[in-house]
């Protein structure tokens, strides 16, 4: 079983940094790069491979030669399910709303959006909207988006390095400033718009909001963080999401293929016969029931599976 070294899709949203150019050693010649979708056969923004005799193909091409790397077959996923980002956050974010499957599927053609976040690093004072901070009515969730209060009504949450935060579907949210966290999601590129602090895009145009979709799908109650996730990181129908810490092992089993994300430091990765020398900001996949993997060196991993 081959381990692929990925080279992502890069983004250069306007509230975008320069922190995983210089410190998580992404290729990028824009000023800046806002996210790095690391884990993705989404079309819009599919990971490629790098090493070996399948570099230059992408993620997706490859896994549609070998469904069986997937390790999930007979399950209900019409496509790959999960996607995985760095996201530098320089500036803030609009505060938005991703819908559930059922909506996204009639009304978008793809997935809903379930998330999480794992902070990497804060700024001191570094702070997410996620949810409301009590419940609210539609009339009121609409009539503060009209007068641009909202954000006196959401639940203000204090981060620093190594926090963690759950966000279903339906969850209104926002990362703010100074803050870069490793993403892990549904792959799906739904986000509806709530409110964007009159910021202007590119064609020096107001980006466009999306009301009525909001008011259709968000929750209008506080998030709850009280999730018991069994000992994982991070669980949900599409991934299951863990911290490795060098030396150690885990198992890449028959019933999901692996990605792992190099938070920190470097060294390798072994599997199979095969050695990968990896640093901060490197992703790696690992096929299905390509067994045992350790990890050498000084190495912090995020690892996701299905």
């Amino acid at each position: 079983m081959p381990i692929l070294k990925l080279t992502p899709a890069c983004k250069d949203y306007l509230w975008g940094g320069t922190r995983l150019k210089e410190e998580y050693h992404k290729r990028f010649n824009g000023p800046r790069l806002a996210e790095t979708w690391e884990l993705s056969c989404h079309p819009d923004g599919p990971s490629t491979v790098q090493n070996g005799p399948l570099a230059g193909r992408t993620l997706a091409q490859c896994l549609a030669e070998h469904p069986e790397w997937l390790g999930i077959r007979g399950r209900a996923f019409p496509e790959f399910p999960v996607l995985v980002k760095l996201i530098d956050a320089a500036n803030n974010l609009s505060i938005q709303v991703h819908p559930d499957d059922a909506y996204a599927r009639l009304h978008e053609g793809q997935n809903g959006k379930t998330e999480m976040w794992h902070v990497l690093e804060a700024e001191p004072g570094a702070f997410l909207y996620c949810g409301f901070d009590h419940e609210i009515t539609r009339e009121e969730f609409a009539r503060r988006i009209h007068d641009n209060t909202l954000p006196e009504v959401l639940h203000r949450v204090p981060v620093k390095k190594g926090d963690t935060l759950f966000i279903p579907a339906g969850t209104i949210h926002a990362i703010c400033r100074g803050i870069v966290v490793a993403e892990v999601q549904q792959s799906s590129n739904v986000t509806y718009r709530v409110y964007d602090y009159g910021r202007l895009g590119a064609d020096g145009q107001p980006r466009a909001l999306h009301i009525r979709q909001a008011l259709d799908v968000t929750r209008l109650s506080p998030c709850p963080q009280n999730f018991d996730f069994g000992g994982h990181l991070g669980q949900c129908s599409c991934f299951t999401v863990d911290l490795l810490t060098a030396p150690q092992s885990t198992l890449c089993g028959a019933d999901s293929f692996l990605s792992l994300l190099v938070l920190e430091g470097e060294g390798t990765v072994v599997c199979a016969g095969e050695t990968v020398q990896v640093q901060k900001g490197e992703s790696l996949f690992l096929p299905a029931a390509s067994g045992e993997v350790r990890l050498t060196g000084t190495l912090h991993v995020l690892s996701t599976r299905v």
